[in-house]
């Protein structure tokens, strides 16, 4: 007599102690099946399934994290980040959903042309899943449309030079005529936020010593160019994102201006949370970016924006360059390329760096959930039933030891070389299977 077992729930069921689901961390068992979060039972009550991946007690299943701030910089500066060694170190890093800047690489995401480029240089070569930012130039207000139907999820400004001629910023004429065009399309608005007036008149970036570059970038900027944001998010109901918030004195405007309904959201990065000016050395220029990374209160406050839910997510702004680059000018803050690549360890770094209050349901929600709602991702970021079944698993109280040399993106200088982390990601999983450096699965996203 043939007896038919009955077909297992599941393809595979997540076991752990400590999961993080949006409410709170729970034991449990995560069912998936093709690649999709469909049950999550009690730690006890393992569904059937054809595999159960138990996860040790000392670490917790958290969502695939989501960094919707990472410069690629392929096709046409390979050299300084492709494809396929950020996605690797994004893996590394626990990250399994990254969006795309639309500047440094050639041609710049400002057309549906460039638009295909980017994605036919990343096909096949992501180990994780990616979108794309378009860009906002002057030059390309009017066919915003286009890029929008062709799936960027939304466009970047900038305010003053970029540091790369292929991507003009918008003067205020410009930025005016983008925010009514995002208003239009219901689209988002990215924004590189200092004001070129203030950076002007202070003085000019010069030097070995890390204060004079930061007396180069000063908070004003940054406050001033918010306040014109506001100004104009409010006038047009439009969707306005501030990229990389260093400077805290601007968080009491934000929160006015989102108490009177004013759709504006912020994010930081971890080199803003977990590094501070008074630590950095003569001639370091690994840890040069703009804005500028500011001194120990400023980090304080920025941790308490976070808190009062008043900046949304934590990003990478991973903006890799060679080390030549990073060493021009002998130490030279002046002559240095601006940016930190931290995509693999923006997680670790948070972590360790966060105060007591902060809890890994917290980390999840600024790293996951927060950037994938910032850009309608509802399937990532998130441990709930429906969702894809992209995982991170976090050792958060194993330590290590930054290697620039060890890290897995292109060029080997990092401001984090030689500190102590506390954090170790154990594996990476991405729609239920884990990513070990095979064939590479990741997807395109589009909008």
């Amino acid at each position: 007599m043939t007896i038919n077992a009955p077909k297992p729930h599941a393809d595979t069921v997540f076991r752990a102690r400590r999961v993080i689901t949006p409410a709170d961390e729970v034991a449990a068992s995560v069912a998936v099946r093709a690649g999709r979060i469909v049950d999550i039972a009690p730690y006890e009550a393992v569904p059937a399934a054809r595999e159960v991946v138990e996860i040790p007690d000392d670490a917790a299943l958290l969502p695939g994290l989501v960094d919707s701030h990472v410069h690629v910089n392929e096709p046409g500066r390979t050299e300084w980040e492709g494809f396929a060694t950020a996605t690797r170190a994004a893996a590394a890093g626990g990250v399994t959903t990254l969006i795309d800047m639309p500047l440094n690489s050639i041609p710049a995401t400002v057309s549906v042309a460039a638009l295909q480029e980017k994605q036919d240089a990343a096909a096949a070569q992501c180990c994780i899943d990616v979108g794309f930012w378009g860009g906002a130039v002057g030059s390309n207000i009017a066919e915003m449309g286009e890029l929008a139907n062709a799936g960027v999820f939304g466009f970047k400004a900038f305010l003053l030079p970029s540091g790369v001629e292929e991507f003009c910023h918008l003067n205020p004429a410009q930025l005016e005529a983008a925010v009514r065009a995002v208003a239009e399309l219901d689209a988002l608005l990215i924004v590189h936020a200092e004001d070129p007036d203030v950076i002007d008149a202070a003085p000019a970036p010069h030097g070995l010593i890390y204060a004079d570059f930061l007396a180069s970038r000063p908070a004003e900027a940054e406050t001033r160019a918010i306040a014109t944001l506001i100004d104009l998010a409010e006038r047009y109901d439009a969707r306005v994102h501030v990229l990389h918030l260093a400077a805290a004195n601007a968080l009491p405007m934000l929160s006015a201006a989102r108490s009177r309904g004013v759709r504006i959201t912020a994010e930081t990065c971890p080199h803003y949370l977990s590094l501070c000016a008074e630590e950095i050395p003569y001639g370091a220029t690994e840890f040069k970016c703009c804005p500028p990374i500011r001194d120990r209160v400023n980090q304080r406050d920025l941790w308490n924006g976070l808190r009062d839910n008043v900046i949304d997510c934590i990003v990478s702004d991973h903006s890799p360059s060679t080390v030549a680059l990073k060493r021009a000018g002998g130490g030279d803050f002046g002559k240095a390329w601006g940016g930190i690549a931290g995509l693999q360890v923006g997680l670790p770094a948070v972590w360790t760096a966060a105060p007591d209050w902060v809890h890994l349901v917290d980390l999840a929600l600024w790293m996951a959930t927060g950037p994938a709602d910032l850009v309608g991702l509802e399937r990532k970021g998130r441990i709930v039933i429906g969702a894809d079944a992209d995982f991170c698993v976090f050792a958060p109280h194993e330590e290590f030891v930054v290697d620039a040399a060890e890290l897995r993106h292109r060029n080997p200088i990092s401001a984090y070389h030689g500190r102590t982390l506390r954090g170790v990601v154990r594996s990476t999983w991405l729609r239920g299977e884990q990513i070990t450096g095979g064939r590479p699965r990741g997807r395109l996203l589009q909008k």
